[in-house]
């Protein structure tokens, strides 16, 4: 049957200059991607040209009304369709943060590719098996080109009514948001924190005389600006933020400005907590409200010489000593900033070791790296009972106890303090009393799907809750896995969120990175579950990208089970760790096993040969019932080694062998 959309690129018809004159300069919105005919951004871009070969546009101003394109965006202007059931909203977020961004995004994108063509309005004639399973872009992409004259479309009304069909599918959403978009880890955390490091990088390096002099570079004595280098934080927190003001606009999705508070089932109410409240109601309420930098008792923050990581990204000052409390990622992070830039840096951590969240022989080479041959020194095993701010001329007083016995240790004076101990939910003030629900140490208990559980142990159904507020996993990129993973589920599909498969990273330099479990969570797993655990190491002094960089301090390590092939974990020290880790994050996620991501092809020379070189070193072996076992092989090896073997499913071989004993094979 034929369909309603039929392609003449052959002979483009010409464009009248006149009617796409510069007639005004409203802000259309651009498709993320046009995959269809090579069309990519230059198609909205007003300085592109043309030819009939490419079909660029020359000198078009598509902001145009005369043009037939402006009748294309408007039928994507809408934040999906209203909810049949009554409700003002499919779905209401609290924060806009990561989280909450990420779950908005996916909420609004949702379509349903599968649905019917009546729903569509096709007329008969349209209707083609092909349209079955269809792909907005090429759509959107014919409707793009048909407006501007470059492709034949019969019927241009029909092809706008397919593509605002299918941008409305997706699911009606707001957002609600007391401070700014883009929450702690774009305005107080991650973004700017990077933007620091990268700094803290340039500086090591130049610092570095036998560094350069390695590479035949002679560097004059390095300095740095100290404002400069605040603006370059502040000014790449201020275009991410707008970027993902901007993305929640484009899309359709209502901001709503001030406090979300929930009312009761499906009813909550956004603003300043006052008569001006607006009251609104959804299908489904999303709470992604994060977190803020936790403060231990006995601690006094002023924000000048007592400072959390909130104070600590505007880098108001340097100091020539500083206390840190707490040697987790935020502490070593900011451990490396301020040792570039000149300060003396004291870890105060209550552990028996520094870095103790790290799988521990990573943690000990790092340590070698990164913390002996700076200018920093350490206390463990105590607490920081008191710290009082500088004043008066007198120092930051510092009163250190046991952690154990909680005698007294120790007092420093220093010139300032980070708090680096960690971060607490921010969940006060959201109404949970309305619906039953208690916080457990300002967490929002949740299951595995991110439903909220009341204090009866009950579902709350339609409330979810994501990222920080719930304490499963205190990262970023967590809490936008969370959020797309709930979007999935209110959508009608179901979905739960691998963990395990998430990574994360400390952006010192080098790097350190790591997924899934450390080795002594894997051996206390094996040992519940009756299982192997076996360990593959490989080094960065063995791959030639990092030795062309002279970085070749640094390691990876593989945690696995032998028999079956499953990755327990993965931790990287070393150049560029953090991007690294996601070969290793994705393979868990997907369920790769060693034996299949072994064969996988890595560029050469490039640093992502020490994951090659690190599964190709794994030993995989399988155990085996009477005389036969199963075996993940090809077969020539099979016929290489005398066996006769019959194909199984999933890609598996069955092997026989006429000993009386196998011996098993490793891989």
């Amino acid at each position: 049957m034929q369909s309603a959309i039929s392609l003449s690129l052959s002979s483009p018809s010409p464009i009248v200059r006149s009617a796409v004159g510069n007639t005004g300069d409203a802000c259309l919105p651009t498709p993320r991607s046009l995959r269809f005919c090579g069309l990519r951004r230059e198609a909205f871009d007003s300085r592109a040209s043309l030819d009939a070969s490419s079909l660029r546009l020359s000198r078009l101003n598509l902001h145009s009304k005369h043009s037939d394109l402006s009748r294309v965006f408007a039928v994507l202007k809408g934040n999906g369709t209203p909810s049949s059931s009554g409700y003002d909203y499919d779905l209401v977020i609290i924060g806009a943060g990561v989280g909450g961004h990420g779950a908005a995004l996916h909420a609004v994108e949702k379509v349903n590719w599968l649905c019917s063509l009546h729903c569509l309005d096709f007329p008969p004639f349209a209707v083609s098996s092909s349209f079955l399973l269809f792909d907005f872009n090429l759509l959107f992409s014919c409707a793009v080109l048909a407006s501007l004259k470059q492709v034949h479309v019969l019927k241009l009304d029909i092809l706008c009514n397919v593509v605002k069909k299918l941008a409305n599918l997706g699911l009606k959403t707001a957002i609600i948001e007391g401070d700014v978009v883009g929450g702690t880890c774009v305005n107080r955390g991650c973004v700017p924190s990077k933007a620091l490091l990268a700094v803290s990088g340039r500086m090591r390096e130049l610092q570095n005389e036998h560094h350069m002099k390695s590479f035949g570079l002679q560097v004059a004595a390095a300095g740095y600006d100290r404002q400069g280098v605040a603006d370059h934080a502040n000014n790449l927190a201020s275009k991410i933020r707008n970027n993902l003001t901007n993305s929640l606009k484009s899309l359709g999705v209502d901001i709503l400005t001030g406090v979300g508070t929930i009312l009761g089932p499906q009813k909550l109410k956004f603003g300043k907590g006052d008569s001006g409240d607006k009251i609104i109601t959804a299908k489904d309420i999303i709470i992604a409200t994060g977190s803020v930098p936790l403060v231990p008792k006995g601690i006094e923050v002023d924000g000048k010489s007592v400072i959390t990581s909130d104070h600590a990204l505007k880098l108001e000052f340097v100091p020539e000593w500083i206390a840190i409390v707490g040697s987790g990622y935020i502490g070593l992070e900011f451990s490396d900033v301020y040792t570039a830039l000149g300060s003396e840096v004291t870890f105060i951590e209550a552990l028996d070791q520094i870095m103790p969240g790290f799988d521990p022989e990573i943690g000990k080479l790092a340590q070698r790296v990164l913390i002996n041959p700076r200018k920093i020194d350490s206390y463990t095993g105590v607490f920081a009972s008191k710290i009082t701010p500088a004043k008066d001329g007198k120092p930051v007083q510092i009163e250190l106890i046991d952690a154990k016995t909680k005698e007294p240790k120790d007092t420093l004076e220093v010139d300032a303090a980070l708090i680096a101990t960690g971060r607490a939910p921010f969940t006060q003030g959201l109404g949970l009393e309305n619906i039953n629900v208690q916080t457990q140490r300002g967490f929002v208990p949740v299951d595995e799907r991110m439903r909220v559980i009341d204090a009866n142990g009950k579902l709350v159904p339609h409330l979810y809750c994501i990222g920080d507020a719930n304490g499963k996993m205190m990262l970023a990129h967590a809490a936008s896995a969370q959020g797309i993973s709930v979007v999935e589920q209110v959508s009608g599909k179901d979905h739960v969120l691998n963990h395990l498969s998430i990574p994360a990273a400390c952006f010192t330099h080098p790097e350190i990175s790591m997924v899934g479990l450390t080795e002594p969570q894997a051996r206390e797993k094996a040992a519940k579950e009756g299982f192997e655990v076996s360990i593959a190491k490989t080094s960065f002094k063995a791959n030639t990208k990092a030795l062309a960089e002279n970085e070749g301090e640094g390691m990876a390590k593989l945690i696995y089970r032998p028999d079956n092939g499953e990755i327990l974990g993965v931790h990287i020290f070393g150049l560029h760790a953090a991007d690294l880790i996601h070969e290793a994050s994705n393979a868990i996620a997907m369920g790769t096993r060693i034996q299949d991501i072994k064969f996988a092809v890595h560029a050469h020379p490039t640093l992502s040969e020490v994951l090659d070189e690190l599964f190709k070193s794994a030993k995989v072996t399988y155990s085996y019932l009477d005389n036969t076992y199963i075996l993940r092989l090809h077969q020539s090896k099979l016929k290489r080694n005398g066996h006769n073997f019959s194909y199984l499913a999933d890609g598996l071989v069955k092997v026989s062998t006429s000993n009386t004993v196998a011996e098993p094979i490793a891989v």
